[in-house]
């Protein structure tokens, strides 16, 4: 991965949402190569529960700014701490269909063990880089979303877990970036209805 490249780009940014949030995209580099955290939200919450994210959340009023709001919820869910972050870069800011403006921040983060906080994460996986841009384990879907028309919908399966909607999305901008692999213009698979984009 070519991480220089985020380091030198101009993120766009999302400014017209009722709500905004911060998410790190941590990166884990291993003698295999690099490797991504996630983790799976806990099946109890409200919003998008049991789908695999990146640490992160909703920006509360003691948060300075949102590399803050970022740190402190990556601290909250996975043990991570604040002076174990090595900054990268940023990519640009993503919708959700819950009306969050999410920003995400690229980092380097210690190869150790993280624990889980059981009230929002159920578990955590660091899924390879490598298997992540393997052909074989990408599909799409072409959705027809009620406000922004048709979208392309990412789906990465590694090891048993799925990686795809707002989280998808970060990914293949950062594989975009710092790799060459790119999303395939053909779509696998067209959905009629919009049931959860994420």
């Amino acid at each position: 991965m070519e991480l220089g490249r985020v380091a030198d780009y101009e993120p766009r940014s999302v400014t017209d949402e009722k709500r905004d949030a911060a998410v790190l995209v941590p990166i884990v580099e291993r003698e295999d190569g690099p490797y991504l955290l996630f983790t799976k939200r806990a099946d109890h919450l409200g919003e998008h529960p049991g789908q695999m994210s990146f640490p992160g959340g909703g920006r509360e009023p003691r948060d300075g700014d949102l590399w803050d709001t970022a740190l402190r919820e990556a601290n909250e869910e996975i043990g991570l701490l604040p002076d174990e972050v090595e900054h990268v870069g940023q990519l640009d800011d993503i919708r959700t269909i819950t009306n969050y403006a999410v920003t995400p921040f690229v980092v380097r983060i210690p190869d150790r063990t993280y624990e889980p906080d059981e009230r929002e994460v159920a578990e955590i996986a660091l899924l390879p880089v490598s298997a992540m841009i393997d052909p074989e384990n990408y599909e799409n879907e072409q959705r027809d979303h009620p406000h922004y028309g048709d979208i392309v919908i990412h789906f990465f399966h590694v090891d048993g877990y799925t990686v795809w909607g707002a989280t998808g999305r970060i990914v293949v901008q950062l594989f975009e970036l710092t790799t060459d692999w790119r999303a395939p213009d053909r779509i696998d698979k067209y959905v009629d209805t919009d049931p959860d984009l994420g």
